[in-house]
């Protein structure tokens, strides 16, 4: 099954955040059970009441920003760093717990919770400060929303993703559930160009009969043990 790979892309989603204590959204102790999840994480919810979505993602801001990384994350940081191949990752995440394993070449394809974005200009700034409708964008002073892919929008940086997809010979789901689209589809996409693709989760992923090879069980321990078998042929 492994051999020498030249591209490989990682696809990491909310179970490898988990692992260092951080709630998923989805579960049945998750972020959007005190929410109304149409509320908080669309434009409509937003536009009719900002203070109460400033209000979650201060909450949630302020979690994530004491998260530290697992040896999952590590263990991918140690790939980039002993691999000949190149080695991507596209993360599902909206925090920085891969920045703070000093990963490198991340895609956050549903925004980051340290950026908000000015709905006038488009300036991107970064804080783990608490904010709210009465900060105004320093450039335009046009207001500021959570730079987070809310309901219906477009995942951010999608022309990338799909070169990466479509160049990639091994992908590796780690953490996902394989159900949220379009992040659902991008094994698909890279078995339509030959790449091996893995999925390692806690369970089987929804989508687990589009993978070559599924593997089981925490990702904070399959994911390093994973790793030391990979670098053998790179």
């Amino acid at each position: 099954m492994l051999r020498k790979f030249r591209k490989i892309v990682f696809l990491t989603g909310a179970g490898i955040s988990a692992e260092s204590g951080l709630a998923t959204f989805r579960d049945s102790n998750g972020l959007w059970n005190n929410y109304d999840a149409e509320t908080i994480a669309s434009l409509q919810g937003f536009q009719s009441n900002p203070s109460l979505v400033h209000q979650f993602y201060n909450e949630l801001r302020q979690q994530m920003f004491s998260a530290i990384p697992n040896p999952a994350h590590l263990a991918l940081t140690y790939l980039q760093q002993h691999s000949h191949a190149e080695i991507h990752i596209i993360t599902q995440n909206i925090d920085t717990l891969h920045e703070k394993a000093l990963t490198q070449d991340v895609w956050h394809i549903h925004g980051q919770i340290n950026q908000l974005r000015c709905v006038n200009c488009g300036k991107i700034i970064e804080t783990w400060e608490s904010w709210s409708v009465n900060n105004r964008c320093c450039s335009c002073l046009g207001e500021l929303r959570p730079n987070i892919v809310f309901f219906g929008e477009e995942i951010f940086f999608s022309f990338q993703i799909e070169q990466l997809l479509s160049t990639a010979d091994l992908f590796v789901a780690v953490g996902t559930s394989g159900t949220i689209p379009p992040a659902s589809s991008f094994v698909r996409d890279v078995r339509k160009h030959s790449g091996l693709t893995i999925a390692l989760n806690l369970e089987k992923p929804t989508n687990y009969r589009d993978f070559d090879v599924v593997i089981e069980g925490k990702v904070s321990e399959i994911l390093p043990s994973f790793i030391e078998k990979l670098l053998i042929y790179q």
